[in-house]
């Protein structure tokens, strides 16, 4: 992982540029792209997870799914399936943009910033998950009116919530191309 890449953006969501995924994340973060995902399962039920105590940002804290950052050159889509197999060991049936321009900048109590041009997608997956325990600590199944409940999110996933309305099974599928430019590979 210690060579692994994140891609720099501007404000215009281009991409201007990479920097070591160990070395972005600081005081001082650049602005960079990611990406939040949201399991959802034939019941309707999300998958939440519990960050592993070992993560650099957010250590302990649920959230959604899964987040992570694409590789220089990879579709979103594709680094979502690979980081839901990563960390979850699933494979997911299927995935869908639902908020392509979500972004967020949040501070940690130590200081340490994520800054992040963000889009979320909904995958489609049934089962239990095998986490990948460097990932994730724990997970749980729960209903969106139970989610939305919740009030010790991550920054990024209560945020999110304000723009998810409705029935994670109804949400919308947004279009590709209101994705920022970095994005559109």
């Amino acid at each position: 992982m210690s060579d692994e890449r994140v891609v720099l953006v501007d404000d215009g969501g281009n991409a201007i540029g990479t920097e070591a995924k160990a070395a972005v994340h600081h005081a001082a973060t650049p602005l960079h792209l990611a990406f939040s995902s949201y399991v959802v399962d034939t019941d309707g039920r999300v998958l939440l997870t519990q960050r592993a105590f070992g993560k650099v940002t957010w250590p302990g804290v649920w959230t959604n799914s899964c987040c992570g950052h694409p590789l220089p050159g990879e579709p979103l889509e594709h680094a979502v399936r690979r980081r839901l197999a990563d960390e979850l060991g699933i494979v997911v049936d299927s995935v869908d943009l639902v908020l392509p321009r979500f972004r967020y900048r949040a501070e940690m109590p130590t200081g340490i910033v994520e800054n992040e041009i963000c889009p979320v997608y909904r995958a489609w997956w049934t089962g239990d998950p095998t986490p990948n325990a460097a990932e994730v600590a724990d997970y749980r199944w729960a209903t969106w009116e139970e989610v939305r409940a919740l009030h010790d999110l991550s920054p990024w996933c209560l945020l999110q919530l304000g723009e998810l309305t409705g029935d994670p099974v109804d949400w919308p599928v947004a279009d590709p191309a209101r994705l920022p430019p970095a994005a559109q590979i």
